[in-house]
């Protein structure tokens, strides 16, 4: 190739016929740092191929004269895909994407490239957004649901952009064909968008979450001088998301910078948030939207907090069983504070936790000394 012609648009490397076009398996590198695998005829793609984003993204399928045809699967830079239907090039027909987990995060139709028609989005946490979108492929309308990760339990009504607006409760009762069915309760309340503030815990402080409802409630701890506790409604499968933690949105700083004593309900969101459940809204005659921070802490846990979607409290954490429960057993989760001083990636713990830890350390010698007996 020579650099200094400015014509030059690709560098062939592979047969070519008689004019100088790629004919057979070529390796075809554009000017855009693109590069193109395939075998062509006649210097165009006919047949299976696959082309090398300069992006770090791969798009491959089988081509007709020179335009993806069928099934081609589109791999994003970050190791996502979707699997899609082309149609002269084109997204055209029902599509699949995955997450660089391999976890689907979509389901449903393209038309020339945008969604159409009915999709679902899913979360990573399983939950889920479902309707018809708008012609900029958008979830937006007046019949789009939250399904729930039981995926019965929904919210149903409207949303902008997949984020709620207003909707009541409803069941998902069946799909066909991808398209869901739902029943709405005329008599439910109406829940919207009410992401918490620095200052604000929740718009409607005393509207319980329908989910959490059906799987948690409060009642007094078996944990000796640990007040309150979350427990079971139901039995429950293990990884069944059981309740939400929402609260106040602080930083990090502002929580290692103050006394102990008013750090009981925090947990971190992410490295930049931690969520907090001051006082009063510790009491249930004050704040009853979430129920997360009522679980109390165990060394050997049945619960995990885990990231959450929420649809009306947005991006929280929420209490995950790592086993089986049964009904009235009480949640508990590992809290993760530090076992060494400041410095190390949690809160340092506080002190009847460093007590707590010093007795679970001990038990758990004293039961490996009787298992080498």
């Amino acid at each position: 190739m020579d650099s200094d012609d400015d014509n030059v648009e690709e560098v062939v490397e592979g047969p070519l016929d008689d004019d100088g076009l790629p004919h057979g398996f070529c390796t075809v590198t554009y000017s855009s740092s693109d590069r193109f695998e395939g075998h062509f005829v006649h210097g165009e793609k006919n047949g299976k191929g696959k082309f090398f984003f300069f992006d770090g993204s791969t798009l491959e399928g089988f081509y007709v004269d020179d335009a993806l045809q069928g099934q081609g699967l589109y791999t994003y830079e970050d190791g996502g895909a979707l699997h899609g239907t082309y149609v002269d090039g084109e997204l055209n027909g029902p599509a699949q994407e995955f997450d660089t987990d391999g976890h689907l995060v979509f389901k449903g139709q393209y038309k020339d490239n945008i969604r159409c028609g009915i999709c679902w989005v899913y979360y990573p946490d399983r939950g889920c957004v479902v309707g018809e979108v708008n012609e900029d492929g958008e979830m937006t309308g007046k019949a789009v649901a939250y399904v729930y990760p039981d995926g019965q339990t929904a919210l149903y009504g409207s949303f902008v952009d997949g984020e709620l607006i207003e909707a009541r409760l409803a069941t998902l009762t069946n799909q066909e064909n991808g398209r869901p069915h739902f029943s709405v309760d005329p008599d439910s309340p109406v829940y919207s968008y009410d992401k918490s503030t620095s200052s604000c815990i929740a718009g409607h402080k005393m509207l319980p979450d329908p989910y959490e409802s059906q799987r948690v409630y409060v009642g007094q701890s078996l944990i000796s001088g640990a007040g309150e506790g979350l427990f079971a409604k139901t039995d429950s499968d293990a990884d069944t998301v059981m309740a939400f933690y929402n609260g106040v949105r602080i930083t990090h700083s502002e929580v290692d910078s103050r006394d102990w004593s008013v750090n009981g309900n925090t947990i971190s969101l992410d490295e930049d948030t931690v969520i907090d459940v001051p006082e009063p809204f510790n009491l249930t005659e004050n704040y009853r939207a979430s129920l997360g921070h009522k679980a109390n802490h165990s060394f050997s846990p049945n619960s995990k907090y885990d990231p959450f979607v929420h649809p009306r409290f947005g991006p929280i954490k929420c209490i995950r069983t790592i086993r089986a429960v049964q009904k009235d057993e009480e949640l508990t989760v590992a809290y993760g504070y530090d076992h060494e001083p400041s410095g190390k990636s949690g809160p340092e713990a506080p002190e009847w936790y460093k007590q707590e830890l010093r007795e679970f350390q001990e038990r758990e010698a004293g039961r490996g000394a009787k298992d080498t007996c």
